[in-house]
C-alpha cells in the first residue's frame, strides 16, 4: 500500500498544473490594489492554454486590426487619466443617465476639476486616499447647473478586498465587463521602475454573450460570433526570451508583463488596443515598437477555478 500510495503521489505531481503565483499588490495613492492572491495580480505564465485558443484569436483577427496598439502616449489627448483624492475630499452628487440600476449610488469624492478621458468614453477615475476605494464613471460630464456629475454608469471598488464578488452578476461598471479600469492601466511610474505586476486592460471589436470571472457583465448582440471573446477572458503573450530581446525600453517592460500577467478583455473597442495612463513622459518611439507584435503571438489561457457565465 505504501509503494502504491507513493506511486500515485508521484503521478499526481507529474500531471498537476503548477501552482499560481502572485505579485505583491501594486500601490496607487498609498493604497494596495487588491489583496495578496487576487486574480488581477496573478502570474499567468503557468496557466493552461484554452483548447479553443486558436479559434478565439482567429475570430478577433477576422474583424481587422491584427497587431497590438498602445492606446496612450505622450499626447495628453490619448490614454486614460486618473487622480488620487485626499480623505477630506468633498463629495459630489452623481446623476446617472443610462445604467443607474447597475451603478453604485453617489455621492462620489470626485472634484468637478477631475480629468476626463478624451473621446466618447469619457471615463473619470479617482482613488480616495485613506478609504482606499476606487470611484469610476463612464460617459461623465460635470453639470454646472446641477452642481453634480452626470454619467451613464458608475462603480465603486474596495481596493482592500478581493475583486471577485464586489459587483453582482449581470452588472456593468464604468467598463462593459463590470471590471475596474484603473487596475488594468499601464501606469507610467511602474514602467519607469521596470515592472508591471498585474493584468493589462485590452479591447476587442466583438465580444460573446458570456463573461468569465471576475467579470460580471457582457455587451454583445444575440448573434455574436461563436468564437468571440467573453468579457474577462485572459490572454498571454507567447513570445520567447530571444524574441523579447529585440525590444527595448518601455516596450520591453510592457511585453514582459504581457507574458507574465497577461491581458484581460474589459470592453468592446478596437482590436488589440490596450490601455495606459495619460502621461506626457511616455516615449512614443519606444511604444511604437509594440505595434509590430501580432495578435497571433498571444494565447487564450484558462484561469484556475474561474467560472464562465452565459448572459
Amino acid at each position: 500500500m505504501r509503494i502504491a500510495t507513493l506511486a500515485a503521489s508521484a503521478l499526481m505531481a507529474l500531471v498537476a498544473p503548477p501552482a499560481t503565483t502572485f505579485a505583491a499588490p501594486p500601490v496607487v495613492g498609498g493604497c494596495e490594489v487588491f489583496p495578496d492572491g487576487d486574480s488581477f495580480n496573478a502570474d499567468v505564465s503557468s496557466w493552461p492554454v484554452n483548447p479553443n485558443s486558436a479559434s478565439y484569436i482567429a475570430e478577433v483577427n477576422r474583424s481587422g486590426g491584427t497587431f497590438l496598439h498602445p492606446d496612450f502616449g505622450s499626447n495628453p489627448a490619448y490614454g486614460i487619466p486618473f487622480i488620487v483624492t485626499p480623505f477630506d475630499q468633498p463629495l459630489k452628487p452623481v446623476i446617472f443617465t443610462a445604467y443607474g440600476d447597475q451603478s453604485d449610488p453617489g455621492p462620489y469624492p470626485i472634484p468637478k476639476t477631475a480629468p476626463v478621458e478624451g473621446g466618447s468614453d469619457r471615463h473619470v477615475l479617482a482613488v480616495h486616499q485613506g478609504e482606499c476605494r476606487l470611484y469610476e464613471l463612464y460617459a461623465a460630464r460635470w453639470s454646472r447647473d446641477r452642481k453634480a456629475w452626470k454619467a451613464a454608469s458608475g462603480a465603486v471598488f474596495d481596493l482592500g478586498e478581493p475583486l471577485q464578488g464586489q459587483r453582482p452578476d449581470g452588472w456593468t461598471s464604468a467598463d462593459a465587463a463590470g471590471l475596474p479600469i484603473l487596475p488594468g492601466l499601464v501606469r507610467y511610474r511602474e514602467v519607469a521602475a521596470g515592472s508591471i505586476d498585474h493584468a493589462i486592460r485590452v479591447t476587442f471589436q466583438r465580444s460573446a454573450r458570456k463573461y468569465l470571472d471576475p467579470a460580471t457583465h457582457c455587451a454583445a448582440p444575440a448573434d455574436a460570433p461563436t468564437w468571440a471573446m467573453p468579457m474577462g477572458m485572459r490572454l498571454r503573450l507567447s513570445m520567447s526570451d530571444t524574441t523579447l530581446n529585440g525590444f527595448t525600453g518601455q516596450a520591453r517592460v510592457i511585453l514582459t508583463a504581457m507574458r507574465r500577467y497577461g491581458l484581460i478583455m474589459a470592453d468592446n473597442g478596437s482590436n488589440w488596443f490596450f490601455s495606459g495612463q495619460t502621461d506626457p513622459r511616455w516615449d512614443d518611439e519606444d511604444l511604437d515598437q509594440l505595434k509590430s507584435v501580432p495578435g497571433s503571438a498571444f494565447q487564450v489561457v484558462d484561469p484556475p477555478g474561474a467560472v464562465l457565465h452565459s448572459c
